[in-house]
């Protein structure tokens, strides 16, 4: 048996005709390409989308229509400009182009995508993103971090889980696993988050109910935060395999979604 299509680019332009439009889901991988310390590689957040999101096809049942868009490996990166090899969109221009990338989706007939996000700093264009691809394509799009899909909760401590959140002790791991020629174990350590200072604050907390505007130096002039030093590829595939199969659950539930009943509108409700 033919092993089913699982990238747009596979398909010839007769074939969308054919897909099943209720139950098909696309997937836009969201990266970025951005600076990750002195010791990783600028593709971290591109390499773990992609790594979780082959981890979880491999996870799917043949019969369970998933198509994938090409990856978008540079992404809202400005907290990151400081830094050489960081490449950036505006939020605007991001925006802008992922509506555009789900309009044509939605013109192919697909009324379904997940905008599966790996970086930090873009999950509110994301969102501005699916709201507006409702309200003007009538489609049901979604969108995650992969990390908030799946927390690494109880494989890493949880001040690392909390602080170490850009290129510490998880991200570094996945590169292990996934890509370890774009580690530089020599350079890596335990980079301190300097919000961990604010724990005496009742309001101003890091990852507490007030947001604040932030660059990556202002957390480590290295650019990193967490411990590094600490991680392992046997952590990375931990990370992985928990990560992937809760995609491969969420795509199976986008995929049963009842359009026509979520499209209801209010007036016949």
């Amino acid at each position: 048996m033919a092993q089913p299509k699982r990238f747009w680019t596979e398909l010839t332009s007769p074939e969308f005709r054919t897909l099943d439009r209720d139950r098909t889901v696309a997937v836009l991988p969201l990266g970025a390409t951005e600076q990750h310390g002195p010791h990783l590689a600028v593709s971290v957040d591109t390499t773990i989308c992609e790594g979780v999101l082959a981890r979880a096809l491999a996870l799917l049942p043949d019969e369970l229509p998933v198509l994938v868009l090409p990856t978008q490996a540079i992404g809202v990166s400005v907290e990151h400009d400081r830094y050489s090899g960081t490449l950036s969109l505006s939020p605007e221009t991001a925006i802008t182009a992922w509506t555009e990338i789900g309009a044509s989706v939605a013109a192919s007939g697909v009324r379904k995508l997940l905008l599966l996000n790996a970086h930090g700093g873009q999950p509110q264009a994301a969102e501005i993103v699916c709201r507006r691809l409702r309200i003007r394509h009538r489609i049901f799009a979604a969108t995650c971090l992969w990390n908030r899909l799946a927390p690494p909760s109880g494989l890493v401590p949880a001040n690392e889980l909390r602080f170490g959140i850009h290129a510490g002790q998880v991200e570094t791991a996945l590169m292990l696993a996934l890509a370890p020629d774009r580690v530089r174990p020599d350079a890596a350590r335990e980079f301190r988050n300097r919000t961990e200072a604010w724990d005496a604050h009742t309001g101003l907390r890091a990852g507490g109910a007030v947001a604040f505007g932030w660059q990556a130096q202002d957390l480590n002039p290295a650019g990193a935060v967490g411990n590094a030093a600490a991680a392992t590829p046997e952590l990375g595939e931990a990370v992985l395999d928990r990560a992937s199969r809760a995609l491969a659950d969420l795509l199976g539930e986008i995929s049963a979604l009842d359009l026509q009943a979520w499209f209801k509108e209010t007036a016949d409700a």
